[in-house]
């Protein structure tokens, strides 16, 4: 039913529409100029792990782990976000949270990828990782979130606070450890097992070493040992 007449331009011919084609016209061209940008925007987000845990210390085992999803799984960056105290175990089972965040900070110093977050120490207790990942994503909307899990806890992912639906609006990074395999075929849409070196070094052994006063500066970032040592840390 759209009427026109054909108008030269030079050597092409154009149709002469009425005002409703080029209206038309110019919102499909707008609709795809937005689906282009959202496109784009969605492509240049920074692609950030979110490593959370008590790091009760940080050892070197967090520190290649996170090292190697950065430079062989596509990552641009990893925040260590720090857990606080749970006031549900014991007082002796963690260090203080300011040093355990003291840690990390001195272990990641001068590799720009990494950065230590202290987040959760704001939000309300307890802290499950659903609101954790609501607030990061509320407050970096320019960045793309993968919450990295080790395969331990993937088995009983079932039973964390609303598991569901933090595998449905998240991404999710399988990191494998020890007695815990992956069916890879089974996993959820959202959800990717990363083939990184096995890391069979645990903060349990660390504390465990430090009490027994063994020299095990190897096992730790140089900072973060003699920061250990100096405050003649025991646990």
């Amino acid at each position: 039913g759209t009427s026109f007449s054909c108008v030269w331009i030079d050597r092409f011919v154009l149709p002469a529409m009425d005002n409703h084609y080029w209206y038309v016209c110019g919102a499909a061209f707008k609709l795809h100029q937005c689906l282009y940008l959202l496109e784009t925007y969605e492509n240049n987000r920074m692609k950030t792990g979110i490593f959370s845990g008590s790091f009760n210390p940080v050892h070197i085992g967090h520190l290649a782990l996170a090292n190697y999803l950065c430079e062989y799984e596509g990552l641009d960056e990893v925040w260590f976000l720090v857990t606080p105290h749970n006031p549900l175990k014991e007082e002796d089972e963690l260090m203080d949270d300011a040093f355990r965040l003291k840690l990390v900070q001195l272990a990641i110093e001068g590799y720009p990828k990494f950065k230590a977050s202290d987040i959760e120490f704001n939000l309300s207790r307890p802290s499950y990782t659903i609101h954790t990942l609501d607030k990061l994503k509320e407050t970096y909307p320019d960045r793309e979130f993968y919450f990295i899990i080790g395969s331990d806890n993937w088995e009983r992912f079932g039973r964390w606070y609303q598991s569901e639906r933090i595998i449905k609006e998240n991404q999710l990074l399988i990191y494998p450890r020890p007695g815990f395999p992956v069916k890879e075929e089974e996993l959820p849409e959202t959800v990717r097992l990363v083939h990184s070196p096995v890391f069979e070094i645990s903060s349990t052994f660390i504390r465990e070493a430090l009490n027994a006063g063994k020299d095990i500066r190897y096992f730790l970032h140089p900072r973060a040992w003699e920061a250990i040592k100096k405050d003649n840390i025991r646990l």
